[in-house]
């Protein structure tokens, strides 16, 4: 990125995209992934697959991952995805949603 340095290109973090190998479920570290990434976000993906009776996502640190995201002084917009089967579509969003606002006031 920084080779390219254009003010139109940039990263867009995806919370759940991190997998090194999908048949092994290899990840690399998705916390260390979006703090690389941050400094030339143009946009985030919070995207989100389970949640718990909690309403937080059960695979990983939403708070963390907004914490990373708020060093970073990021002001654009965070994309809502679900990829989960627990819920349908349209309410896996409004979780992750709920999800988010939730992490924004406790920040």
């Amino acid at each position: 990125m920084k080779l390219v340095d254009h003010k139109r290109v940039g990263t867009l973090p995806d919370f759940g995209n991190f997998f090194i190998d999908r048949k092994t479920g290899e990840e690399f570290d998705r916390y260390k992934g979006i703090e690389l990434l941050m400094p030339f976000a143009k946009g985030v993906s919070a995207k989100s697959n389970v949640f718990n009776a909690n309403g937080d996502e059960a695979n990983m640190d939403y708070y963390h991952i907004m914490k990373i995201v708020n060093a970073a002084g990021f002001k654009g917009f965070v994309g809502v995805e679900y990829e989960g089967r627990e819920l349908s579509e349209k309410d896996g969003i409004i979780a992750t949603k709920k999800l988010l606002e939730k992490v924004f006031a406790s920040l």
